[in-house]
């Protein structure tokens, strides 16, 4: 009887080893997988919390370089360190639970780790970047109400009411290397971060993303057959913290333990400085919008050849013409091109392609993607009924990656957000169209909000800091578009204040003279390319301007 039992032991000793076994090989097998183009990738593996991602390659690789600025390498166990010891700090300075904090600067490696610290803290961060309008600094300041400013750069606002904690300050946080025990960090519908996009009344939108929201985007991105992002991915950190594309990049880095290659403003303003940095850095994945790729091809070097390295494309922010990826393909014929979409108040995308060779042969505008699996996409008609695939009408997105909502702004909130068969949900204000294959089509504006070299810019708000210029009675800010369906420019329409044309000898002096006194108040990107100056503007039958007829006369429809 005991030699049988024992023997029973054994047996079921080693039936549990072969089965474990078989698992083991069922699940790598389910782990490799072939992606769109026949290449083989091994998906990753979805994330439940992303500081615990962060502190488990902080034990894992500690030595591993998490940020590269121009050659400058920081680790990740150093970005532990570093976010340990200003989180103590942090909470050392009392601050009211969870209120938000806004950190100003660049593309430097304490904005990271400052990122990661205050997430640790439990604070939710506002990022504002150092080239933003001193006018809109002050107008993000003014509703977000941020209990801290961290300021990395050096801020613009003289005496704000709010504290701020200089670099100098945060470094001598660092040297403390304090270490820090997670009691409190940021969690569930807690905001992880707020950004900023523009309003139509003049005052910016803060849109709060929570850890939930943002574990939602992440993990879709790291599993996602059309992403195919690989293991330790090697991204370029282009697009400003102050725009939500750069959690394009540094969410799925730090998810996946990779590397993330800064490049700061100041190199991509000078072309020649832009370019010899572009070709030094060993990235494999490019993010940015389709503008800045543009910006990259007109150097000739460009290329698969020159840059052996680069496997993958993914473009957000603005739409992706045929002509862009066309480039992009003979330029580098054996990389993944994705074509990404979504509304900041989505959590930076909600659907995605990888362009095909057919799709650049035979389509006039691309697909913008196969929605995520979390997130219920739907288009619906004017009633807010579903409509059915192949026709036209407002792009709505469901789950859990839309946001709770604009920060202090209860108004905006409830004109832009709902509930749909009882998930919470948002209108786009974008026309689009659902295939029978599951693919959305984008069909352009339902507003007069557009997307101008990746930025959101609301053309009410444009038209009203062009009219708060010494110069201007009146203005109206137009698009023009090309062929490809992308705004190409803005105009201005300028009806001029009495006695002003008078001033000048011609009108591109005029031109001049309004810019210089719009620069403090307008982003660099708001300000129209081109001034039409008029004695009268068209109206509409309720006396307003009448901005549809000026986008017909621009655009000659």
């Amino acid at each position: 009887m005991f030699f049988l039992d024992k023997l029973s032991c054994i047996l079921l000793f080693y039936w549990v080893c072969f089965t474990s076994l078989v698992t083991l090989v069922k699940v790598k097998a389910a782990l490799f997988t072939m992606n769109s183009k026949g290449d083989p990738y091994v998906s990753n593996q979805p994330i439940t919390d992303m500081l615990e991602a962060i502190e488990r390659y902080a034990q894992l690789q500690p030595d591993y370089p998490v940020y590269n600025v121009l050659g400058e390498e920081h680790t990740y166990g150093q970005l532990k360190a570093d976010s340990d010891s200003l989180a103590a700090h942090i909470d050392q300075m009392g601050l009211p639970e969870k209120s938000p904090v806004v950190v100003f600067g660049g593309q430097e490696y304490e904005m990271l780790a400052t990122f990661v610290a205050l997430t640790k803290s439990g604070h939710a961060y506002i990022p504002i970047d150092r080239h933003s309008a001193l006018e809109r600094v002050s107008a993000i300041v003014e509703v977000a109400e941020p209990s801290l400013i961290i300021a990395i750069n050096e801020f613009p606002i003289e005496n704000p009411a709010t504290p701020i904690m200089s670099l100098e300050q945060v470094r001598e946080a660092y040297a403390a290397q304090h270490a820090y025990d997670l009691q409190h960090p940021v969690k569930g519908d807690d905001n992880y971060y707020i950004i900023f996009t523009s309003g139509t009344t003049g005052k910016p939108k803060g849109v709060q993303i929570s850890h939930d929201n943002l574990l939602s985007f992440t993990n879709w991105m790291v599993t996602d057959k059309e992403f195919a992002t690989p293991e330790r991915p090697q991204m370029l950190a282009q697009p400003p913290y102050s725009f939500d594309l750069s959690v394009m990049y540094w969410a799925p880095t730090l998810a996946l333990g990779g590397t993330l290659f800064a490049l700061p403003s100041a190199i991509i303003q000078d072309f020649k400085q832009l370019f010899a940095t572009i070709f030094s850095l060993p990235i494999a994945i490019w993010t940015s919008t389709p503008s800045f790729a543009d910006m990259a091809m007109l150097s000739e070097d460009f290329n698969a050849e020159k840059m052996s390295g680069i496997t993958h494309f993914y473009f957000d922010g603005e739409e992706l013409t045929v002509k862009t990826a066309q480039k992009l393909r003979e330029r580098f014929p054996n990389a993944r091109i994705i074509n990404a979409y979504g509304p900041t108040e989505a959590t930076v995308a909600l659907s995605a392609v990888a362009v095909t060779d057919e799709m650049l042969a035979t389509l006039k505008r691309l697909p913008i993607g196969y929605t995520k699996e979390d997130s219920p996409t739907f288009i619906i008609d004017e009633a807010g009924n579903k409509l059915p695939n192949g026709e036209q009408g407002e792009i709505i997105v469901s789950g859990p990656a839309v946001s709770k909502g604009y920060m202090n702004n209860p108004e905006k909130t409830a004109e832009a957000f709902f509930e749909f068969e009882g998930l919470p949900a948002y209108h786009t204000g974008d026309v689009g169209t659902m295939t029978d294959e599951g693919l959305l089509l984008y069909g352009g504006r339902m507003d007069f909000q557009i997307k101008f070299n990746g930025y959101r810019i609301e053309l009410e708000d444009v038209s009203q800091n062009l009219n708060k210029s010494q110069y201007i009675d009146s203005a109206v800010a137009v698009p023009r578009y090309n062929k490809d369906h992308k705004v190409q420019n803005l105009l201005a329409y300028v009806i001029l204040k009495d006695g002003i044309k008078e001033q000048f000898e011609r009108e591109i002096d005029i031109t001049k003279a309004i810019k210089e006194d719009l620069e403090d108040i307008m982003m660099s990107y708001m300000m129209p390319s081109k001034f039409l100056y008029r004695e009268e503007l068209p109206l509409t039958p309720n006396g307003k301007i009448d901005i549809k007829g000026l986008i017909n006369e621009v655009n000659n429809r």
